[in-house]
């Protein structure tokens, strides 16, 4: 079965998040932490994420992904940058502890001119100082389009940083279908080879979620545009052979396409009936 959703605002609560997700015939869906430009986050409603915990179980929803704030960057020159990605980091791990067994994402960051060697250690550093073994979240590195100085451009830098944290059980990738066609990985036309690639450098095991997204420019640009299925230089077909692929099969896949509610749901219907060929 696809696992499928979209992105959207938690800041009604849980529940509220979880019955509209439902209404556009999404069983995951993605949410910021805090306000993506970053700050002080909402206080968690306890009672509001147990009773999403029980609607999520009576309705069979996949793992659910929170997504760090787009300011968190661990790898900064900028010590005062590194303290409140810290802080957000480890600040956003006790609060998933409300939703247990599910995904928090982030993107690596960016060296800022340091470097790829040293962001990737400074990555590392930090995510053996936070992760614990009696955590239930799985933290998630995203794959990125290779703009600037992102970390996180390639499987090798993926690998990485993987390879450096003690909790590996506890770290997983999420796959950006825009991010790794910009990045070069072709999906279009090479998705097995894509694949095995990402299994002979990383590991297939390590591939949690998906990020579902066309991409406005075109292939090895690396800048990161998300469009809508099938109005993008991926293209429908691709990404409906993409849905069907075994290697994503049961992962949670989050749309981020430029959508309202109703276009979102009519994505979901598409790929869903995609996946059913």
């Amino acid at each position: 079965m696809l696992h499928i959703g979209c992105h959207l605002s938690i800041s009604k609560g849980f529940m509220h998040i979880g019955k509209e997700a439902a209404s556009i015939g999404a069983d995951t869906f993605q949410f910021f932490t805090r306000n993506p430009q970053g700050g002080k986050a909402k206080e968690i409603d306890t009672t509001d994420a147990q009773k999403f915990n029980d609607f999520a179980k009576i309705n069979s929803f996949a793992k659910i992904i929170a997504h760090a704030p787009y300011t968190l960057n661990i790898c900064s020159d900028n010590p005062q940058t590194c303290e409140f990605a810290e802080m957000v980091f480890a600040d956003d791990l006790k609060r998933m502890e409300f939703v247990p067994h599910n995904y928090y994402n982030f993107h690596p960051g960016s060296h800022v001119g340091q470097g790829a060697e040293k962001g990737v250690a400074m990555i590392i550093d930090l995510l053996n100082r936070l992760l614990t073994p009696e955590q239930t979240t799985t933290v998630l590195l995203e794959t990125m389009s290779g703009k600037g100085s992102e970390v996180g451009r390639s499987f090798e830098e993926l690998a990485a940083i993987i390879d450096g944290v003690k909790l590996k059980q506890k770290m997983g990738v999420c796959l950006d279908t825009c991010h790794v066609f910009a990045a070069g990985y072709d999906i279009v036309n090479d998705l097995d080879g894509v694949f095995a690639e990402f299994d002979k450098v990383i590991g297939l095991p390590y591939l949690k979620a998906v990020h579902l997204n066309d991409s406005m420019m075109p292939f090895g640009s690396n800048k990161d545009r998300h469009a809508k299925i099938g109005a993008g230089e991926i293209g429908q077909a691709a990404l409906e052979r993409f849905v069907r692929h075994p290697a994503v099969k049961d992962l949670s896949m989050i749309l981020e396409t430029p959508n309202d509610l109703a276009g979102y749901a009519a994505e979901i219907k598409m790929m869903r009936a995609a996946a059913e060929k």
